[in-house]
């Protein structure tokens, strides 16, 4: 990370002029400033803060916190009422997708348009419209406009578009919730690729993708900078400030001390039970191999299928959080293979590994290899945890090697979507079905 300033915001305000009623506008135009029909509403007020070249950013805060001001300010489309902002470098808005787009223009027409009002010139557009296409996949719908497009295309283009101007900042705001699931991922590698040459804001109100993305947060609050720092400490900062609203704030504190319990008989976890008794367990719902997902490697095996099984064997297509499954993994060497490793992360839409597992430790000394033209079949039987609603896909591998020294040969991004959905709310990335629950009790104890 580098020491250079690349956002400076010094007393930085933005106030905005409310009318009770549409008259008083009139009546405030033919005053001429002798009487005032009208109050100050400040969105944002005395906000001082510094951005340095490579840091990651999070901006976080309440709805009306002044988030979306603030962003206003720093690309330009409002003025400041007190105070000033400065930045160093091309800025890249990935805010409202397509907010510029004319919706009877074609998606060819909209790319060009959007690259010229970012600076660049015809030479300069032409030469990165193939890469913006291919990013995009929007096949033939390019040439039609963009008012037919479902939204899922819509974002498509749009984020293709601003990934693709080169920016030295790149400002996300809330959009990896557009789209479907292979582009959300798609969003997130880009966003994480970025991070290694750029410098990151990012604008959300989930901690869990703040905490995954970003190494700083600012906390607006009211307008105003409540706290900045490292995002580990802001996010709880701010976490507790929302539990607080919710109980009497004369009650609530953070800390406190632990109580040791008296020890009883240990107690069966019946959540599972009940959840499949009513109904309610989490249902998932999982779509077709995709062969053609983003992928890459050395080309010594290919993966040819990803499918999750039932006890018998045979594809799933919808199964219940808890299940017992078996996800298989099916390869063929293109060339001998001394030591192939076949392996698997289950990831959610922000791209964090949820869990996974490979062949190597199971075969380390017993490795069959594989001859050119051989199959492979690698099959991992585990029970699906619980998991929050939304979508969720498999990546999978083959490399030969060890754990440590090898070379991959294929590997898929989002080879496998699936989709949870849940009646009842699953907390924290994973639900895991316990064995058991003890509750012990110490009195007097230290």
């Amino acid at each position: 990370m580098s020491s250079e300033v690349v956002i400076k915001a010094d007393g930085l305000g933005k106030a905005y002029t409310i009318f009770k009623r549409p008259e008083d506008r009139l009546k405030q135009m033919l005053s001429f400033g002798r009487k005032k029909y009208y109050d100050h509403y400040w969105a944002l007020q005395d906000v001082n803060l510094e951005v340095r070249k490579g840091q990651t950013v999070a901006l976080i805060g309440h709805n009306g916190a002044g988030k979306s001001t603030f962003l206003k300010l720093l690309c330009g489309t409002v003025p400041p009422t007190t105070g000033s902002i400065s930045v160093a470098g091309r800025i890249g808005a990935l805010l409202e997708l397509g907010a510029g787009f004319n919706p009877e223009f074609t998606g060819r027409e909209n790319l060009r348009l959007a690259a010229s009002v970012q600076g660049f010139s015809e030479a300069e557009i032409k030469a990165k419209e193939p890469e913006i296409i291919a990013f995009a996949e929007i096949g033939d719908f390019l040439d039609q406009p963009v008012r037919l497009y479902s939204s899922g295309m819509y974002a498509r283009l749009a984020f293709a578009v601003m990934a693709h101007v080169d920016p030295d900042i790149l400002i996300v705001d809330e959009i990896l919730s557009v789209g479907d699931a292979a582009f959300q991922q798609k969003c997130m590698r880009f966003v994480r690729r970025f991070r290694e040459r750029g410098t990151l804001l990012f604008v959300s109100h989930d901690s869990a993708a703040v905490l995954n993305l970003c190494e700083h947060a600012v906390w607006l609050d009211a307008g105003t900078v409540r706290m900045a720092g490292a995002a580990k400490d802001v996010c709880l900062a701010y976490q507790a400030s929302i539990e607080e609203g919710k109980s009497n704030a004369s009650a609530f504190h953070i800390g406190g001390s632990r109580r040791r319990l008296e020890a009883v008989e240990p107690v069966a976890d019946k959540t599972e039970e009940l959840l499949r008794e009513s109904g309610s367990a989490p249902k998932v719902k999982i779509f077709s191999f995709d062969a053609e997902a983003p992928s890459y490697g050395h080309g010594g095996a290919t993966i040819r299928h990803v499918s999750f099984l039932d006890s018998n064997g045979a594809p799933l297509t919808l199964l219940t959080a808890g299940d017992e499954v078996t996800l298989q993994v099916e390869i063929v060497a293109n060339r001998d293979l001394e030591s192939p490793i076949i392996g698997f992360y289950v990831k959610d839409r922000l791209g964090q590994n949820l869990f996974g597992n490979n062949t190597f430790a199971t075969y380390a000394d017993r490795n069959p290899g594989a001859r050119q033209g051989d199959a492979m079949t690698a099959s991992f039987r585990f029970r699906l945890p619980f998991m929050p609603n939304g979508d969720y896909s498999v990546t999978a591998a083959v490399a030969d090697g060890t754990q440590d020294d090898h070379l991959h040969h294929h590997w898929i991004d989002d080879a496998l979507i699936f989709k949870v959905i849940n009646e009842i709310e699953i907390q924290g990335l994973l639900g895991v079905p316990m064995n058991s629950i003890d509750l012990l009790l110490d009195e007097g104890g230290g």
